[in-house]
């Protein structure tokens, strides 16, 4: 008798075959993904299969091709398979990557940043907005009540927190973590940890990075420090929406952002990129910073330099809170010139976190009272992230504390009849 023909496989099963296709730049199955729109089979075994890339000129067209193709050959049946590849509209390109995007949230590696530890990214659309100033000056703010805060800089190419905390010596590793340059701030047990790669590379040096080694940079920072027990740790972002941005997302999908920018309506504008694409990466904007806001002369005038209402106009926009309004002022610049923040350059100590924050302390010239101003508004900001925006957290209470001491208490009391 003559051998009875295997019969094509159904559309359900080459559907179940393509999922063992994985595209190997977004790490899941070309099925789940969407890629596959459509699979028609003959009677005489015939499949044809239509798959639709990211992009027309994908890189690895040739690559899902062939994958796709050797896995519906190997299907009992199937007597020839042909290929039919288009590319993705702007909508499904759109909800494919944040696809993707959460899935590297969900799935993303574990970093030596403390569980209890708030990470703040500080951002911005683009340069020359004072971010750093505005890091390294809440930093001390936050230091002076007695916290314990990290500032990781992100800024690979144009790093400037080094100088502005006047620390210049080398990163060093103990039993194969890296350890952070520290800085004790104030009376009451406060201090900064910062690690750079100005601590790596000369001041005057370029780095000369692309975006695969400005991501490794930053991971070995989240992943090869050590940072111990902080409260709190400050992100100090390079300008923009380029791959550092895209990784951290990746890497630490806990942390929240905060976009600073000028009243100025153009850098308002660049601003709400930052904030748009935090949102794609599933980062909570926790709230905006008007830096520059205006200057105040020895005589009590007001003058807008850079225009008005710029935060207060992308908080309503991108629906997030308007943090503070830092004055414009030449001692900010100074302070970061000479390696001494305004803020610490303004007080010596500040009460402890369940003390009133302190009101600037009186003046008698108007550069003393121009710090004072600037004290008072991030002493405010510090004030506002603690107590509303990213408390701090405490662990003392949480049910994985409470199950720890219930162990000890349990293997304390020794065994039971």
């Amino acid at each position: 008798m003559p051998d009875t023909p295997t019969p094509p496989p159904s559309a359900d099963a080459i559907r179940g075959a393509l999922a063992g296709v994985v595209d190997p730049e977004l790490g899941e199955d070309i099925v789940s993904l969407g890629m596959v729109r459509d699979i028609a089979v003959s009677q005489a075994g015939q499949v044809t299969v239509s798959v639709a890339l990211t992009v027309a000129a994908c890189p690895l067209r040739s690559q899902i091709e062939g994958d796709v193709t050797r896995r519906v050959a190997s299907l009992p049946g199937v007597s020839a398979v042909q290929l039919s590849i288009g590319a993705m509209d702007a909508d499904e390109r759109s909800a494919l990557m944040a696809r993707a995007r959460w899935k590297a949230k969900e799935n993303a590696a574990p970093t030596a940043v403390h569980p209890s530890t708030r990470a703040l990214a500080i951002a911005s659309g683009k340069g020359g907005v004072g971010k750093s100033s505005v890091t390294v000056n809440l930093a001390a703010a936050l230091a002076l009540r007695g916290l314990k805060v990290g500032i990781l800089d992100a800024d690979i190419w144009g790093f400037s927190v080094p100088r502005m905390l006047g620390l210049e010596a080398r990163l060093e590793a103990k039993a194969g973590k890296m350890i952070p340059l520290r800085l004790p701030v104030g009376a009451h047990g406060g201090r900064i940890d910062v690690v750079s790669m100005g601590f790596l590379s000369g001041e005057d040096e370029a780095v000369m990075w692309r975006g695969l080694m400005l991501n490794r940079a930053v991971q070995h920072f989240l992943e090869d420090v050590d940072w111990g027990e902080l409260d709190y740790l400050l992100i100090d972002m390079p300008p923009g929406t380029g791959d550092v941005q895209m990784g951290l997302a990746r890497m630490l999908p806990r942390a929240d952002m905060i976009i600073v920018t000028t009243p100025a309506l153009a850098a308002q504008k660049v601003a709400s990129r930052a904030a748009d694409m935090a949102r794609r990466g599933y980062l909570r904007v926790a709230g905006v910073i008007e830096n520059m806001s205006a200057f105040e002369c020895d005589h009590g005038v007001s003058y807008p330099l850079f225009g008005s209402g710029g935060g207060q106009r992308l908080a309503d926009e991108i629906g997030a809170p308007l943090l503070a309004q830092i004055p414009l002022d030449p001692a900010v610049a100074a302070g970061g010139d000479a390696g001494r923040p305004a803020v610490l350059a303004s007080v010596a100590s500040a009460p402890r976190p369940t003390e009133p924050s302190p009101a600037p302390a009186s003046a008698s010239t108007p550069g003393e009272q121009s710090r004072d101003t600037v004290l008072a508004a991030f002493i405010a900001l510090a004030e506002r992230i603690v107590t509303e925006v990213a408390p701090a957290v405490e662990l003392a209470g949480c049910t994985a504390r409470m199950l720890d001491h219930i162990e000890t208490a349990l293997g304390s009391a020794g065994p039971t009849n």
